[in-house]
């Protein structure tokens, strides 16, 4: 499972995280994902740990609590979804029928 963290302050960093989650169980991991553009952090965050009870203590405690003067919003990340599919792939050049 991995855990999303959203409204995060652009000043959290990876270490921050580590820091915080750690109280719960072993980080197996943190992502922040940045902007393409601009390379600013986007404000949200996945934290994957060693146990599922871990996590689930995680999400329990730290879902609603202020860190870094925001309210945190902690819950289990949804799969993403796939949303370039085969008809999509194509980049709008379809194959026209010939008549």
């Amino acid at each position: 499972m991995t855990i999303y963290v959203g409204n995060l302050s652009y000043r959290a960093t990876e270490a921050d995280l580590k820091a915080v989650f750690a109280d719960y169980g072993e980080v197996k991991r943190v992502v922040l994902p940045t902007d393409r553009e601009t390379g600013r952090m986007r404000g949200f965050a996945f934290v994957e740990m060693e146990e599922d009870a871990q996590e689930d203590a995680a999400i329990t405690e730290l879902d609603g609590a202020e860190w870094m003067g925001r309210q945190l919003r902690v819950n289990k990340a949804k799969p993403r979804e796939d949303d370039r599919r085969d008809d999509n792939r194509r980049g709008g050049w379809a194959k026209k029928q010939e008549i």
